[in-house]
């Protein structure tokens, strides 16, 4: 008896509130204000305002990546053509990144910004990589940092053996001038063996590789090549004018760091 008496109440409960509902609707009640508690409601317009701030955003995109493939084109049309700088050079002295020398000054090359995968911390690695190879009781290495992002991870654990640091080198488009200046400058202020070049070579627009690129100083050019070693082709050269062996040498190795990549 309870049962049955519990679902008559029930279904006399249900019918009140559907016929509640209909005549609400009848009398013009908005939808919004039958909504449940909790429920969100949107208008179109704010669907359509926001359909159009995301079709502006996209032209926007379009328009830097436009801008942004237009520079890069020329960028590596640079980097292309400078290649043919070194590469006389590599073939005429060589590339000795085993050579083992007592003073070694390593180069990392990186931006002075990020949002560029990791190509910043593929330099450093390497650099400090490179480091560990060539440390040893009688020897000496340095770290020459050009870029920011460089020197921040750097400077870390390896701030007393920074010899030279120089950033925002990226403000202003390179040039054959402003990089002989800033390879003089370097030449001036380190002593070194051996320059290992640290940087990350063009392949690709998401595909850079890792490179090292070794510059002997003129005395251990000119060792090598007396000696017998990997440079002794060297002698097989004819020097012409009044400038001797050495100082052919010196010209030769400041041009070629001055032409590395």
């Amino acid at each position: 008896m309870a049962m049955a008496s519990f679902r008559r109440e029930g279904q006399r409960l249900s019918s009140m509130l559907y016929s509640h509902s209909i005549n609400a609707l009848k009398s013009g009640v908005s939808s919004q204000e039958l909504a449940p508690v909790g429920a969100r409601s949107i208008s179109t317009q704010i669907v359509r305002n926001r359909m159009k701030s995301v079709k502006n955003i996209q032209k926007i995109t379009k328009a830097m990546k436009m801008v942004a493939a237009s520079k890069l084109r020329a960028i590596q049309t640079k980097a292309e053509k400078s290649r043919g700088l070194w590469q006389p050079f590599t073939a005429l002295l060589g590339d000795y990144p085993s050579i083992d020398v007592k003073k070694n000054v390593i180069v990392t090359i990186s931006s002075d910004k990020g949002l560029c995968g990791g190509i910043n911390s593929t330099s450093v690695k390497m650099s400090k990589g490179f480091r560990k190879l060539n440390s040893g009781p009688d020897k000496e290495v340095k770290y020459v940092v050009l870029g920011e992002k460089a020197k921040a991870q750097l400077v870390r654990d390896s701030k007393k053996d920074i010899e030279i640091s120089i950033t925002e080198l990226q403000k202003n488009p390179f040039n054959y001038t402003q990089v002989s200046v800033l390879a003089d400058d370097i030449l001036k202020n380190v002593e070194y063996d051996a320059l290992r070049i640290v940087f990350n070579k063009f392949h690709s627009v998401v595909s850079f590789v890792p490179t090292v690129t070794t510059v002997l100083s003129p005395e251990v050019v000119e060792r090598e090549s007396e000696t017998g070693g990997k440079l002794g082709d060297l002698d097989s050269y004819e020097i012409e004018g009044g400038e001797t062996k050495a100082e052919v040498l010196q010209n030769l190795t400041e041009f070629q760091f001055a032409c590395s990549p």
